[in-house]
């Protein structure tokens, strides 16, 4: 078992709203536990740049209620090089880190993955992404909050709707998985949901619609970015080419869905994920991802995270199918 004095603890990807908490448990285990933090700002261009930073229990004091991430992210093209990986590996190893531990999603584990088998460096996965869509965990940081958001943005929407008898066409994030729309659009009672899972929803909903529209009832659509169906423009377009006479409108409600303090769910997640994440590397674990299975944490391996797909839960659907 190698002995773990420096950790180097990177955010990659899209930001979510309790990194921040993830970060500060990291950094305060890991004292505890006697190991130096090291930060490493803009996820993996930053280690391939050396672009570090001493993280002690003073710098993370007052960011857990903070969203996005005091570390920063960036996407990197040289990472996904063997060349920019050696210089990142170089970067590390002379700062003297024995290990890594990275916030974020698919892609920022396919990385950590590859670089953990290239060069025989433990990595070790806290998943971070309001998408909600990595296998092997219940639960990624940053969801719950944005679930919040989208239902505090639509109950507003719902009042402008129904005032004036008219369709909106909701688009939310969600570019290869619907779990946002979903769960939201059970939560604020929509009348339609389009995620990329269910596919020709078009022609269903366009019958219902019909009807809905001409007992002069409002209605709000949830649209997933990545729907089959095209995006919520698009779909809004079709509908309306059909139906002239209905008012229409469109609502993206775009990267509001990232920021904002996190919930108390994601606070207090965040800050499970960030002990285990450091437990993990002190049980030898070497290219795992910290999970939560029915509220407890597991271990995952990271080549399941990237190469397995999360389907939706087919109840939530038959729900949704039930409830409209």
């Amino acid at each position: 078992m190698e002995v773990i004095k420096r950790i180097g603890l990177l955010t990659s990807g899209g930001d979510a709203p309790g990194m921040n908490a993830a970060i500060r448990a990291v950094t305060r285990t890991a004292i505890h536990r006697k190991i130096e933090v090291i930060g490493i700002r803009r996820g993996y261009q930053g280690m391939i740049e050396g672009d570090f930073t001493r993280l002690r229990s003073g710098d993370v004091s007052g960011i857990i209620q903070l969203g996005g991430t005091i570390l920063q992210t960036a996407r990197s093209m040289d990472f996904m090089q063997k060349k920019g990986r050696q210089q990142a590996y170089e970067q590390l190893k002379k700062f003297g880190i024995d290990a890594v531990i990275v916030i974020g999603g698919d892609g920022s584990f396919t990385g950590a993955g590859i670089m953990s088998k290239e060069f025989n460096m433990p990595f070790i996965g806290i998943p971070g992404t309001i998408d909600n869509d990595l296998y092997g965990t219940d639960y990624t940081i940053g969801y719950d909050t944005a679930l919040n958001t989208v239902i505090y943005a639509v109950d507003k929407i719902r009042d402008t709707a129904s005032s004036h008898n008219r369709i909106f066409f909701v688009e939310v994030m969600g570019k290869e998985a619907g779990f946002l729309a979903l769960m939201s659009g059970i939560a604020c009672g929509a009348e339609g949901i389009l995620i990329p899972e269910v596919k020709h929803q078009f022609s269903k909903l366009k019958k219902y619609l019909a009807q809905r529209a001409r007992e002069k009832k409002s209605s709000i659509i949830l649209v997933a970015e990545g729907d089959d169906e095209g995006r919520a423009i698009e779909i809004a377009a079709r509908f309306h080419k059909e139906f002239p006479e209905f008012d229409i409108r469109t609502t993206i409600l775009g990267h509001i869905q990232r920021g904002g303090p996190p919930s108390v769910v994601d606070r207090v997640n965040a800050s499970r994920m960030g002990v285990a994440a450091v437990e993990a590397l002190l049980e030898d674990q070497k290219c795992a991802m910290v999970g939560l299975v029915n509220n407890n944490i597991i271990h995952v391996p990271l080549n399941k995270t990237v190469k397995l797909h999360k389907d939706v839960n087919k109840e939530l659907l038959d729900i949704i199918e039930m409830l409209n």
